[in-house]
C-alpha cells in the first residue's frame, strides 16, 4: 500500500534543437533569454549610429569650417600689422571696426532718404539683380536650346553671339540710358546683357550633348516639339544649364554694383562711389565684405538649386 502511493519521479520531457535534444525547460529558457536579448539590442543600435552620424557631421562641419577660419585670422593679423603704422594709406581692421561699427553690427538701420545701413542697400541691388538675371535665365534657356538644336539658327547666331558678349557690361550703360531714359531699367538691362551670353552658350553645349538613344525615344514615343523640349532637352542639359547660370549670376552682381556706380541710386554700387567721394576707406572695405559674402551666397544658392534639381548630376 505504502509502495502504491510513493511517486515516483518522471522523465524530463526533451525537445529538439539546434545544439541537439534537450529538456524542454532548458529549452525555454534559452528562448526567453534571447527575446530579451533581441528587446534591448535594437534599443542600443540605433542609439549608437545616431551618435555615429552627429560625429561625422560634426568632423564635416569642423573640415569645412576651420580651415578658412584660420586663413582668415592670418590675413586679418597680417593686415593689422602691414596697416599699424602712422603712415600707412589703408584703414587696419581694427580702425575698420572702429569707423564703420554702425554699418557692421546694424545693416538694417534708417536715418534718412539716403542714410540706410548696407542691408537695405544690398536688398534693393539684390531686387535689380532678380529682375535681370531671371530675364536672361528665360531668355539664355529658349535661345540656347534653339541654336543648339538647329543646325541653322547655330550658323547665323552664333557668330553675332561671340562678337557681343565680348563687349565690356559698362559699354552698355549709355544705349541703355539713351534707351529707357531712366537709371532703373537701365541697370537690369546691363544685368540682363551681362549674364544672358553664358547662359545660352551653356544651353547650347548641353543640348548638342543630348545622347542619340535620347532623341530615338523621342521619335518613338512621337513626342511634339514642346514635350520633347520639357521632357528630353531640358533634363538632359540641366547640368550644363546650371553651371551657365552659375557663371550668370556671379557677371550680375558684378555688373549691378558697377552700373550702381554711375547710375547712382540707394543701391551697394552708389553707396561705394559716395564713401570714396567723401573720403570713407573704412566704409568702402565694410561694402567690399558684403558684396563679397552676398556674392558667395548666391552663387551657392544656385549650385544647391542645381543639386537638388540634377539629381546631384550638376557639378557642386
Amino acid at each position: 500500500m505504502n509502495a502504491m502511493l510513493r511517486p515516483h519521479p518522471t522523465r524530463p520531457v526533451l525537445v529538439d534543437t539546434a545544439a541537439g535534444r534537450v529538456p524542454a525547460a532548458v529549452a525555454y529558457q534559452a528562448v526567453q533569454a534571447s527575446d530579451a536579448e533581441s528587446k534591448v539590442l535594437p534599443l542600443k543600435a540605433p542609439r549608437a549610429a545616431k551618435s555615429g552620424r552627429l560625429r561625422g557631421a560634426l568632423r564635416e562641419v569642423a573640415a569645412n569650417v576651420v580651415p578658412p577660419t584660420i586663413v582668415l585670422v592670418f590675413l586679418l593679423l597680417v593686415w593689422q600689422l602691414a596697416t599699424a603704422g602712422p603712415d600707412a594709406t589703408l584703414p587696419s581692421p581694427h580702425k575698420i571696426w572702429t569707423d564703420a561699427n554702425d554699418l557692421i553690427v546694424s545693416p538694417f538701420f534708417v536715418y534718412g532718404s539716403q542714410d540706410i545701413g548696407l542691408g537695405w542697400r544690398v536688398l534693393t541691388s539684390l531686387e535689380r539683380v532678380a529682375y535681370g538675371f531671371g530675364l536672361a535665365a528665360l531668355v539664355g534657356i529658349v535661345l540656347g536650346a534653339i541654336v543648339g538644336q538647329s543646325a541653322w539658327a547655330m550658323r547665323g547666331l552664333d557668330p553675332i553671339f561671340q562678337v557681343l558678349r565680348t563687349v565690356p557690361p559698362l559699354a552698355w550703360l549709355p544705349i541703355a540710358l539713351a534707351a529707357f531714359r531712366d537709371s532703373g531699367p537701365s541697370a537690369v538691362f546691363v544685368i540682363f546683357i551681362t549674364a544672358v551670353w553664358p547662359v545660352i552658350i551653356n544651353t547650347a553645349v548641353g543640348i548638342r550633348n543630348i545622347p542619340q538613344d535620347y532623341r530615338n525615344v523621342a521619335q518613338v514615343l512621337r513626342l511634339n516639339p514642346l514635350e520633347y523640349f520639357w521632357r528630353i532637352m531640358i533634363p538632359s542639359a540641366a547640368p550644363y544649364i546650371f553651371t551657365g547660370l552659375r557663371i550668370g549670376i556671379g557677371l550680375s552682381w558684378l555688373a549691378i554694383v558697377a552700373a550702381e556706380m554711375l547710375t547712382g541710386g540707394v543701391g551697394i554700387g552708389f553707396f561705394i562711389w559716395d564713401a570714396w567721394n567723401s573720403s570713407r576707406l573704412s566704409d568702402i572695405v565694410v561694402a567690399l565684405v558684403y558684396i563679397g559674402v552676398v556674392g558667395f551666397v548666391l552663387d551657392r544658392l544656385v549650385a544647391l538649386i542645381g543639386r537638388i534639381a540634377t539629381r546631384g548630376t550638376a557639378n557642386a
